[in-house]
């Protein structure tokens, strides 16, 4: 697929450990994990299959010393593992204690979120705010900066339902509230510049859990800054529903040029897989033309004419052996996540569909001859039948990959290259 240019909005470019956020840099996926921050191997573990299903940057609540102390020793465990993915702090009330408690903690993180509702002065006057800035400012470590609707800082929404009621004419009481998100975000990094951190340290979010509040939010938050945004609904919600709701939102922004990292914030099912979320971002992504993960399978939806389940059950193991094998193309072969593949289920689409893809399979509707031609780069190459076509079509594929793709020059090959 080729990327669709988007006029992106001018924003700052920051960097996280090495990705660059903003700037001409790609939209970033990001994820978060929901183990227990204390269980370094388990949180290691979920960062790892979160990193190798595409998420290239991983945040991790640290809301208890136990979960601050473990945190150096679950980069250790990643980069025994040979995952470099960026760690970011998620802090609520206590990151000010934590982070100056726990100082290994503060340096080998990468960034740290604040969310300015659940940041203040504690009973004993500290400025928790300030403490927390001056951490990542002697550490040199990018804050994103993240208001929620959910955890809004109740002294400014109050102070601004109060001149809003003393107008003429008051504003809709949503609209107040959007408002103080923006404020708050605003804010908040004027006075983590006063206090001292670059302006290229800074990264924004004002989430929401509606879509057209989310719009109306980034919209206004783009015209009155430049730092990079990070999207996502707060609470996406389940299955399709979250599904459907963050493309919706995030679609409209990103097309028009808004947002610099996202995140899907699925809520899984018991025991579901959490590399979901990142799936979800990736295709959102790639589907606009936006960028490019993992080979995207084409499949019709199935008809009268595609009674079979065969055409179903190819599509769906090739769109999972893709993905899976993706960690290991990546690693070894350049472009190859912009290849096409078809799973076609009868003769009315599928052979044009296949030719259209980089390599494309037309399965036998009900009633048609029992053979399945195989294209590539629009040319039929082979027919395939009988009880092995699964297993024969991704061997195909497999060869494709090794004959079309360049070989990927490592930092250590390209020592050698003359």
């Amino acid at each position: 697929m080729s990327l669709r240019p988007v006029a992106r909005r001018a924003a700052q470019r920051v960097m996280v450990g090495d990705i660059a956020i903003g700037g001409n840099a790609p939209v970033v996926v990001q994820s978060m994990t929901n183990t227990d921050t204390a269980d370094a191997q388990g949180t290691a573990r979920q960062v790892f299959e979160l990193a190798q299903a595409g998420s290239e940057l991983v945040r991790i609540t640290v809301n208890t010393s136990e979960a601050a102390a473990q945190v150096p020793h679950i980069r250790r465990l990643l980069d025994a593992m040979g995952c470099g993915v960026p760690l970011i702090g998620d802090f609520h009330y206590n990151g000010h204690r934590l982070l100056t408690e726990f100082p290994e903690c503060a340096q080998v993180l990468a960034k740290y979120r604040i969310n300015p509702g659940n940041v203040g002065r504690n009973r004993k006057g500290e400025d928790q705010f300030a403490i927390m800035i001056d951490v990542a400012r002697r550490y040199n470590k990018p804050v994103r900066i993240g208001v929620n609707w959910g955890s809004l800082d109740q002294d400014l929404v109050v102070r601004m339902m109060d001149k809003n009621a003393r107008l003429a004419q008051p504003k809709d009481v949503s609209e107040v509230t959007r408002e103080a998100l923006i404020m708050s975000a605003l804010e908040s990094a004027a006075r983590a510049e006063e206090l001292g951190l670059p302006h290229d340290c800074i990264v924004l979010s004002c989430k929401v859990s509606e879509v057209q509040d989310l719009i109306a939010v980034y919209r206004q938050l783009a015209r009155h800054c430049n730092y990079p945004l990070h999207l996502g609904l707060t609470e996406a919600g389940m299955g399709s529903k979250g599904i459907v709701a963050s493309t919706a939102a995030m679609a409209v922004l990103l097309q028009e040029g808004i947002g610099d990292t996202i995140r899907v914030s699925l809520t899984p099912e018991p025991g579901g897989d959490r590399t979901q979320e990142v799936e979800v971002a990736q295709e959102i992504l790639q589907t606009m033309g936006l960028r490019s993960f993992a080979p995207m399978v084409t499949a019709c939806p199935g008809c009268g004419r595609t009674t079979s389940v065969v055409f179903q059950e190819l599509a769906q193991g090739i769109q999972a052996y893709l993905r899976a094998q993706m960690p290991l193309w990546r690693a070894q072969y350049s472009g190859v996540e912009e290849m096409r593949v078809a799973v076609m289920g009868c003769i009315v689409n599928g052979p044009g569909e296949s030719k259209l893809a980089n390599i494309g399979i037309s399965l036998p509707g009900t009633g048609e001859n029992p053979a399945a031609p195989v294209y590539v780069d629009g040319e039929k190459v082979a027919t395939l039948r009988g009880d092995n076509i699964a297993a024969d079509f991704k061997q195909i594929v497999d060869e494709y990959v090794a004959r079309k793709y360049s070989p990927r020059v490592t930092d250590m090959d390209s020592s050698y290259v003359k």
